[in-house]
């Protein structure tokens, strides 16, 4: 839609809504206008909820996702805990990764251990938790003067998951200057060396960009 020169785009897909305008007083009235009709949730709100739901609303905040060097703490194997609290946690954080690219990878690196989770992936998952309450209202910006050309952005590590010592690709879409999709995924299978680690990511990124 345009009105005296400025636009707002809608994107619906089921019962989530993305939307933007080049006028922020035309978003606003447009969340206000569904609030009339439906029962809305923001993502920083969303984000709100679930610290609140895990009880993490008053902890101290952590200035990174996942630490680096040692994202599992000292003990890489720990005690069992409990299954549905662990998966709950994640299936809330997994809503986030739709629009919160920062949080995806470290996201990701935890569910892969639900099947049987201990201590230290739950000791992940809480500084993933922790990140957000220092961060609850990140997202993503599109300028409307960005180049209008495709760019594809890949990368792997070889060997990185401890358990299978799988190969796990990432990779982004920019249309310019905006970020218009991401992806991180475990490889299927476990690449022999780097070389053919690298096709295997080269491979994805392609997909991805015919894809976005």
């Amino acid at each position: 839609r345009r009105q005296r020169g400025d636009f707002i785009l809608v994107q619906v897909y089921v019962d989530d809504i993305i939307f933007g305008s080049s006028n922020p007083q035309l978003c606003r009235e447009f969340k206000a206008l569904l609030h009339e009709k439906f029962q809305m949730s923001d993502m920083d709100k969303y984000v709100g909820d679930i610290l609140k739901k895990f009880r993490y609303s008053n902890v101290r905040s952590s200035n990174t996702p996942m630490d680096k060097e040692n994202p599992w703490g000292n003990d890489s194997t720990g005690k069992d805990i409990d299954l549905h609290l662990y998966r709950s946690m994640i299936g809330s954080l997994m809503y986030l990764t739709a629009s919160r690219p920062d949080i995806m990878f470290a996201i990701c690196a935890c569910a892969r251990h639900q099947v049987t989770p201990k201590e230290c992936h739950l000791h992940a998952v809480k500084k993933i938790f922790r990140y957000l309450k220092g961060h609850p209202k990140l997202g993503l910006w599109y300028l409307k003067d960005s180049p209008f050309d495709l760019v594809a952005y890949s990368n792997s590590n070889y060997g990185g998951a401890t358990q299978d010592h799988k190969s796990t690709t990432e990779g982004c879409q920019f249309l310019g200057r905006r970020l218009i999709s991401w992806q991180c995924k475990k490889q299927t299978i476990v690449a022999t060396s780097t070389t053919r680690q690298n096709m295997l990511q080269l491979l994805a990124a392609v997909d991805s960009e015919f894809a976005a």
